[in-house]
């Protein structure tokens, strides 16, 4: 079992102006991201990379910084590049909605950063987001897409999530 985290862990409020520069940073990442991604066939539907960074955001940094990089990254991906097409949008956001919200409480409540805690944050928003998919859409094969060929950008929001909370953002 891995043991608690030297990793610091914040909640930032609206009225911090650092909330608003760490989303932007979070949300240029998650526009960064995903246009490399795309440079491969399916590359977006299998790395999910437009989450990556609403991970990071919230867990690091609070649910502010995580709901505005949710919200802000898809309609800025989809009006500059196209991708996601608009229509995929709103369950694009609900997602990172509730991958923002799932990551800053489980940050919030374990103070602490391992792969365990983030296989809970990235299972649950999955599951609970297939399943509003899947009554959005009505469609069950189109709401479960990313555990169908998505567990490679799962285990990147894991993996590379850990080692960058962990190693990388440590302050």
């Amino acid at each position: 079992m891995e043991t608690a985290s030297n990793v610091k862990l914040y909640s930032l409020s609206l009225r911090d102006t650092r909330t608003y520069v760490f989303a932007l940073l979070f949300i240029v990442g998650n526009i960064v991201l995903p246009q490399l991604c795309h440079l491969f066939p399916k590359g977006g539907l299998i790395m999910l990379p437009i989450y990556f960074f609403t991970l990071i955001g919230a867990y690091k940094y609070g649910l502010k910084v995580g709901l505005l990089t949710a919200l802000l990254s898809p309609l800025i991906n989809s009006l500059l590049f196209g991708m996601p097409p608009m229509a995929g949008v709103p369950v694009i956001i609900i997602k990172g909605v509730l991958l923002a919200s799932a990551a800053a409480f489980v940050a919030h409540k374990t103070q602490k950063v391992t792969l365990l805690t983030l296989i809970a944050v990235v299972l649950l928003y999955q599951v609970v987001g297939c399943a509003i998919e899947w009554a959005i859409k009505a469609d069950f094969m189109a709401a479960v897409q990313d555990f169908r060929i998505g567990i490679p950008g799962m285990l990147l929001q894991i993996v590379g999530g850990y080692l960058l909370l962990k190693y990388v953002l440590k302050k």
